[in-house]
């Protein structure tokens, strides 16, 4: 039974209740929001990865419009993902998103699987990602740990700490989690999170899990989509024409084109470079 006066389960009340009363106020309109289908849930949960998520509402509606469903997108060309894709980055990620359709597909009857073992046989999908989907798309009572939970966390419970790993984290996500609306409550610690980070910075800094991104001028990430970009605008182009085009160096370019092709995601055919047709499994 639990003790109602305990300081600790009081803690956890008062905790709960302003997360949730937080959430009625100021709870984001987002789109995905709007649906429980687990596809729509699997997309956006793929472009919320490493992209914002204001750069997600501008593209998520655009890509689901385009590829409404696993078979949609598994058929699709390539060239017409990435073209879909562009302005997110990580091009990485569209074609993993073809990949898990072609999966889903072929061994789920077109399906996207609910189980967290068949969701992290999707190709991109790691832990925090599967269990998103199990939240968000099958209101399953998960635990979720990603940054913006860590942050809400860290803030009240861990304040004077540093390198807090996420597991002094997860008995306490465990300990609140509304079992009977995951959804809800996922959601709502989220926007919570995204509401101290105005506040106080982004207290996720202090998890032992927390990595800061590199400067994104001059670096492999910007030369990687330029390079994307004008190949999906040229079709086909040679490589001393992209050098050109790019004022990249010939060693640079060189070794980014042959890690593209090594992703699957271009083809380079006698010297001259275009998108790859075929996806590889």
């Amino acid at each position: 039974m639990v003790d109602r006066t305990d300081p600790i389960h009081r803690r956890i009340s008062d905790f709960q209740t302003r997360v949730y009363l937080h959430y009625e106020r100021e709870g984001r309109d987002l789109p995905w929001r709007k649906t429980t289908d687990p596809y729509k849930i699997l997309v956006s949960e793929v472009m919320l990865q490493q992209s914002q998520v204001s750069r997600v509402v501008e593209k998520y509606q655009m890509f689901i419009r385009l590829f409404p469903d696993p078979e949609s997108l598994a058929h699709a060309p390539l060239h017409n993902i990435l073209s879909a894709w562009q302005g997110m980055g990580y091009n990485r990620r569209a074609l993993s998103l073809k990949k898990s359709a072609q999966r889903i597909r072929e061994f789920h009857s077109g399906m996207v699987p609910e189980d967290e073992e068949s969701l992290l046989s999707l190709p991109g999908i790691g832990v925090a990602t599967a269990r998103a989907i199990q939240a968000f798309a099958f209101n399953k009572p998960v635990i979720l740990i990603e940054t913006n939970i860590r942050a809400v966390f860290i803030h009240p419970f861990f304040p004077e700490h540093i390198k807090v790993p996420d597991s002094a984290i997860y008995p306490l996500v465990a300990r609140t989690l509304d079992a009977a609306d995951s959804r809800k409550w996922y959601n709502a610690l989220m926007d919570y999170g995204v509401h101290l980070k105005k506040l106080y910075g982004n207290p996720a800094r202090l998890s032992a899990h927390y990595r800061r991104q590199a400067p994104f001028k001059g670096s492999i990430r910007q030369a990687r989509g330029a390079i994307l970009r004008v190949i999906l605008e040229k079709m086909t182009i040679s490589e001393g024409n992209l050098m050109e085009a790019l004022s990249l160096e010939a060693d640079q370019l060189s070794h980014i084109l042959k890690t593209l092709e090594a992703e699957g995601l271009i083809v380079n055919r006698g010297g001259l470079i275009s998108i790859a047709q075929r996806s590889p499994r």
